[in-house]
């Protein structure tokens, strides 16, 4: 291989070849401004080219995601708000059952006290017929008792005076002293 002059070979964005003899380092010449330029120019072009490709599109799913956030977020709010509502209806359910409850256990208070009051007042009631009944009962077997006595007591003085009338009395005596013992007995009043 010859060596040659070595030439070197510059590619610009437009597509051109320039080629230079002589190697050079970065320098405010032509040629930059011109690779600037095209680099501008290339930078604009695909600014505009993306916009139209890409901008738009992304820019509206962008949109699309963000309405979409937006509308479950509201979705949420109002699930939330719903939520909110059936909880509170709950509560109130719950307030509404336990007064209920109280209720119901007040009056079943309520009404076993009147059931107690009022079998206690039957009780009372009953023992006191009861007893009304025995005290009568007992009155009566006192005042039958009273009269068996009575009746005993005059037929034993009936007998024992005539016992005695019969060995030591004539019939004439006799007569007179059963009958001031017959009112002399009924005189007596007996004692309970």
């Amino acid at each position: 291989m010859a060596s040659a002059p070595l030439k070197r070979v510059i590619y610009l964005d437009f597509g051109l070849l320039l080629a230079s003899a002589e190697p050079r380092m970065f320098a405010l010449d032509s040629q930059t401004f011109i690779q600037v330029a095209a680099q501008i120019v290339n930078l604009i072009i695909l600014a505009f080219v993306l916009s139209k490709l890409l901008y738009k599109p992304v820019r509206n799913m962008l949109q699309k995601r963000v309405d979409r956030v937006q509308g479950q977020l509201a979705q949420a709010a109002e699930e939330l708000e719903k939520a909110n509502e059936m909880k509170l209806q709950y509560e109130q359910k719950i307030a509404e059952v336990q007064r209920e409850r109280d209720d119901i256990l007040s009056e079943a208070r309520r009404m076993a006290s009147d059931t107690g009051q009022r079998l206690v007042a039957e009780a009372k009631k009953e023992a006191d017929a009861i007893k009304a009944r025995a005290e009568t009962n007992v009155e009566m077997e006192w005042e039958r008792a009273e009269s068996e006595m009575r009746t005993a007591v005059i037929e034993v003085s009936a007998l024992m005076a005539e016992k005695f009338v019969k060995l030591a009395i004539d019939k004439e005596t006799h007569d007179r002293l059963f009958s001031e013992t017959m009112a002399d007995l009924e005189e007596i009043k007996w004692r309970g």
